[in-house]
């Protein structure tokens, strides 16, 4: 009687499970900013990609679209958001802003993504 072996195919299964486990947190975009500790529900699972705007400590501004090492304007980035969001206007919006920005600063940069057409903006914070 002619069985198949599963052996090498769970062997196979648990590297790749590996290999995924340890490449994802990789993945994740943006600039290194320290996130305010706050209680949260999260958001939605949802299935397109969210734009990221990160505001670091000394208050530069980055996007996560093309080249995010390269520090943009506000101008600039509301005409790229606004680009975006008239071609997926269902596409999530978040800031990561750095806990040291002053809170007048994050505002700006919520109102200029409301501006660029995002019905939405939300607001990246770690679990206390």
């Amino acid at each position: 009687m002619a069985e198949i072996n599963v052996v090498p195919y769970i062997d196979v299964m648990l590297v790749l499970l590996i290999i995924f486990m340890v490449t994802a947190p990789m993945l994740m975009q943006g600039v290194k900013v320290d996130l305010p500790e706050a209680s949260a529900a999260p958001v939605e699972n949802q299935d397109s990609e969210p734009l990221i705007v990160s505001v670091n400590a000394s208050g530069e501004l980055f996007l996560n679209l093309g080249n995010e090492e390269q520090v943009l304007a506000l101008a600039t980035i509301r005409d790229r958001v606004s680009k975006v969001m008239r071609t997926n206007p269902d596409k999530p919006v978040l800031i990561w802003g750095d806990e040291a920005v002053p809170y007048g600063q994050v505002v700006t940069v919520m109102v200029a993504l409301q501006q660029a057409g995002a019905p939405s903006v939300g607001l990246v914070t770690e679990n206390p």
